[in-house]
């Protein structure tokens, strides 16, 4: 199994928004309401949405492959990018999914080594990331990478407020 990364480009703008439906939907369809889940796809994955994010130079994309086939992605964020406020000298994992057909081979653990060596060049003092209260697998997951949580904030998916973890790690 050959895994590559490569940095994301306004170019990839169809293969962002597939990938980040279709990981976004594989992961949490079965907890949300279709019409809500529906909601957030078009608001979240719409070209317009995701042609101001990867132009935001405080937001960086990173595909990865394996054998030359799409598996997953990360965005991370940094400054006023970042969903919410945890403290100067951080940078926010936004999104990280892989394709459900590629899990069980380390990818998700490959892109988060590639978040984190990314903010530790970048200087930063500690990495971090939302994650909603019922994935109890990505929790432990994070833990596992020595993430803890501190706090917590809300989004909406659709008309239902969500809670998430704010997980962070300290690189410094």
């Amino acid at each position: 199994m050959k895994t590559t990364i490569r940095k994301c480009t306004l170019d990839d703008l169809q293969l962002l928004q597939q990938i980040g439906t279709e990981t976004y939907n594989e992961t949490y369809s079965h907890l949300n309401t279709p019409e809500n889940m529906n909601e957030y796809l078009e608001q979240a994955f719409n070209i317009e949405q995701l042609t101001k994010e990867l132009s935001n130079p405080s937001s960086t994309f990173i595909f990865q492959y394996v054998d030359d086939v799409l598996a997953g992605y990360l965005k991370l964020n940094e400054g006023d990018a970042q969903t919410y406020n945890v403290g100067d000298g951080a940078m926010e994992v936004e999104r990280i999914y892989v394709r459900s057909l590629f899990h069980g081979r380390g990818l998700g653990k490959g892109l988060l080594e590639t978040g984190i060596e990314l903010a530790k060049e970048r200087d930063k003092n500690e990495i971090w990331l939302g994650i909603w209260r019922k994935n109890k697998n990505a929790i432990d997951f994070h833990k596992k990478m020595g993430f803890e949580a501190r706090g917590t904030y809300s989004i909406y998916i659709g008309d239902e407020e969500q809670t998430n973890y704010v997980m962070v790690k300290e690189l410094k």
